[in-house]
């Protein structure tokens, strides 16, 4: 099969020929040969399936998009260990089977020696996990290691396509002594004795082995290889291994070890829970690895002449020498924009990840198809724009760097224009609001909580906007965080919804008597830095606590009432012997608490302070007051980082979205009543009258089973009641997400509590449904 380096793809079916190629002693050249058409079929709106694929694929490609949305818990196998509840967690941006923001980086790690030789660090390929499904601090790397390695999950679109190249395909690319000259080597990496193709050094070959690794080392669920049959069935051809020895022979004659970091052996996965392996089911997987498989190259937009002069710009600063316009298969001229070769990118890029025969500096050309809607970019995402990713390659592209450099500022925005329409973008976005998102009606969930006027409705949108926009480094994300963006957090069901347990904060600090201390930056131990290393967690620290994402709709409504109101229910010497006390925390300042799992936060402005700088590290301006916020930090971006008219904005959004409207159901209402947990849970507070039901009194209440992260004046036992619009949607549930269902979370309340737990369990079990009814549809 032919591969042409230098071809430039022409709108969609033609390619224009750069004359790069040398001449020798022996005369001119030979012409190069005209490339195969463009394959027909094979490009689709990003997330869409192939068009080309059969009524009985289309509806596989359904049920595998349901698996790779499924948000699994412990009950199902979710660990021991893991840094995501679902597949799709890691490729969601801008839709899913994409790729992610920071808040979905992981990080790798291991053991360089001094004969070059790697050794990945524990027995998950090297990736270190963030969490553990019984709450216990997260996993450290082992003494040895001595490498650290941040990875931004790549963009599975057009995947099955690249399964299908033939290996010549490949190879036909690779100039290992740089023979042309152009300073652009390019040699291929191997998966047992075959072409790699697939991760950010090329180290896998086949799908299903870069499916059911990840699974299994982010989400922790074990999964069997797909028999024969199932294989003969996908809708891509698959690789057959006659045995997963780590060493194969590669094209070279080489013997290669392969660094199954992204991939899975072909042998049963298992792990230590209490899940009977596999975890997930062979239909399930067959699904996951077909709907993959499906997905259509991202569809080009119709040139323009801005993209069009980008094109040749592309060719002239030889961006083709590894960005390789299109690749030949069997369907025809696949334009995916890479040779799927490694590259030395340059020291700075170094990663210091040694997979096969890829150095430390080596990756594979990214494909460029969708590019300009799935940044950030490069293998860690530390270029949050193109333009940044362009000025950042090393090594063999410094040539086409300093070209792209050299050049003036609107050469420069033509080369970018043409990079933006490679697909994407009818999907690009500034976070995961897609342009095509309809807004909900006043009163829904999600929307506005009331009719605004045109200017507030312009607000009301601007700070939607802001509360879905990603963020990298270099606007300010950082030095420590947690999520690049509000919605990072806050998404379940929807935009300021709730979050699964893979967004969860680990709160920690060192309890010794009753003297509680914690690190200089609060108890919080987050899970990125801006640096790059993994934020350590000090050894003397012995209180470790999760705490789950609350909904933050509705916050308007909580935001507006009283003191009195709040202070109306309190009762913290139980006056009226119930055995519920409910105490308001009281702030250093004087002011009341009512959000946050200890009420530690007294209005949705120092919220977004707080959120802002403990979550994102992002500074707010000292003209507001804000004495949640961090006003000023250590990084490159000029403080603040976020303006006044920016967080007035998403303090207006957030104010003014609304929360779920309960369903009727009078009898598991009544229930409700019956057995106490409206003595906490109380529907309105003074001045909520007329309004949906908040369910909260939003005091605080000891009803742990067992001490955790105190905070202020709220011991490690103490919680506010949270309120319950909403609840139905946006589990799991409890302060740490423990609990998977509504009927866990009922059950695992304690101290206050217990005596409507026991209420409750001596119910008759179809009153029990009613409850679980009535909540669900709160």
């Amino acid at each position: 099969m032919m591969l042409y380096k230098h071809g430039i793809l022409n709108g969609i079916g033609m390619l224009s020929l750069v004359g790069l190629v040398a001449c020798d002693d022996a005369g001119p050249p030979e012409p190069t040969p005209e490339p195969p058409p463009i394959a027909q079929g094979i490009f689709a709106t990003p997330g869409q399936i192939v068009p080309y694929a059969t009524v009985a694929q289309r509806a596989t490609f359904a049920r595998g998009e349901r698996v790779a949305m499924h948000r699994f818990s412990p009950d199902e196998g979710l660990g021991p260990q893991f840094n995501v509840t679902f597949c799709a967690g890691c490729h969601e941006k801008p839709v899913f089977g994409g790729g992610a923001g920071h808040y979905r980086d992981f990080y790798l790690s291991g053991q360089a020696l001094d004969d070059g030789t790697f050794i990945p660090d524990g027995d998950r390929g090297g990736v270190l996990t963030s969490f553990m499904a019984d709450g216990s601090p997260r996993p450290q790397p082992s003494p040895r290691a001595n490498v650290f390695a941040v990875r931004n999950p790549i963009p599975f679109f057009g995947v099955g396509l690249i399964a299908e190249l033939n290996e010549d395909a490949i190879l036909a690319n690779v100039d290992v002594d740089d023979m042309d000259g152009d300073g652009i080597s390019g040699r291929a990496n191997y998966d047992r004795g075959f072409v790699g193709r697939f991760g950010m050094k090329a180290q896998t070959v086949d799908i299903e082995g870069f499916i059911r690794g990840p699974i299994n080392n982010h989400v922790g669920i074990t999964s069997d290889p797909l028999t024969a049959d199932e294989r003969a069935r996908l809708p891509v051809p698959v690789v057959a291994f006659e045995d997963d020895e780590a060493f194969g022979e590669n094209a070279l004659g080489l013997r290669t070890q392969t660094f199954h970091q992204a991939a899975a052996p072909a042998e049963p996965l298992t792990d230590s829970d209490d899940v009977p392996d596999p975890e997930m089911l062979s239909d399930d997987l067959f699904d996951l690895v077909s709907w993959s498989m499906l997905l259509g190259a991202p569809r080009p937009s119709e040139p323009t002449a801005e993209s069009e002069a980008g094109r040749a710009l592309f060719a002239d600063f030889n961006c083709v020498g590894c960005h390789v316009p299109t690749l030949a298969s069997d369907r025809g001229s696949i334009p995916l924009f890479s040779d799927l070769l490694l590259h030395d990118m340059g020291p700075d890029l170094a990663d210091g990840i040694v997979m096969g025969v890829a150095e430390a500096s080596e990756f594979r050309t990214a494909p460029l198809w969708g590019v300009g809607a799935t940044g950030p970019y490069l293998h860690d995402g530390r270029a949050f724009t193109l333009d940044g990713a362009i000025r950042m390659h090393g090594g063999e592209a410094i040539r086409s760097r300093d070209a792209y450099m050299a050049a003036s500022a609107s050469e420069q925005a033509q080369l970018v224009a043409f990079l933006e329409s490679l697909g994407g973008a009818e999907v690009k976005t500034a976070g995961r609001v897609l342009p095509a998102d309809a807004i909900p009606d006043v009163g829904e969930a999600g929307g506005p909580l009331r009719a605004l006027s045109a200017d507030e409705d312009a607000m009301w949108q601007a700070g939607r906007e802001i509360f879905d926009r990603d963020h990298g480094m270099e606007n300010g994300l950082g030095p420590l965080f947690n999520g690049d963006s509000c919605r990072a957090c806050h998404f379940e069901p929807m935009i300021g919804g709730a979050g699964p347990l893979g967004v969860n904060v680990v709160r920690a600090g060192k309890m010794v008597g009753d003297d509680f201390s914690t690190i200089p930056t609060g108890t919080i131990i987050h899970r990125f830095s801006a640096s790059g290393a993994r934020p350590e967690t000090p050894e003397d620290f012995n209180i470790f606590e999760l705490r789950q994402t609350p909904t933050t709709l509705g916050m308007g409504i909580l935001d507006g009432l009283s003191e009195e109101a709040i202070l109306a229910n309190a009762d913290p010497d139980d006056m009226d012997g119930d055995g519920i006390t409910g105490v308001a925390h009281v702030l250093t300042d004087g002011r009341i608490g009512r959000f946050g799992w200890k009420a530690q936060v007294p209005s949705t402005l120092e919220f977004i302070g707080d959120a802002m700088g403990a979550e994102l590290g992002f500074t707010l301006p000292a003209s507001l007051n804000v004495k949640f916020a961090k006003t000023e930090d250590d990084d490159d971006v000029p403080d603040p980082e976020l303006s006044v008219a920016e967080t007035l904005a998403l303090e207006f959004f957030m104010n003014q979205q609304s929360p779920s409207v309960a369903e009727a159901h009078p009898t598991g209402a009544s229930v409700f009543r019956r057995i106490g947990c409206d003595a906490c849970h109380i529907p309105h507070l003074d001045g909520m009258e007329g309004g949906p039901a908040a369910y909260t009194d939003l005091l605080l209440h000891d009803v742990a089973l067992q001490g955790g992260v105190p905070d202020g004046e709220a011991s490690g036992t103490e919680f506010r009641t949270p309120p319950l619009w909403g609840i139905g949607t946006t589990g799991p549930y409890m302060h740490n997400g423990h609990a998977a269902s509504l009927e866990a979370a009922i059950e695992a309340h304690a101290g206050e509590a217990e005596a409507s737990v026991t209420a409750y369990l001596a119910l008759q079990p179809g009153l029990q449904a009613e409850l679980l009814r009535f909540l669900g549809g709160l």
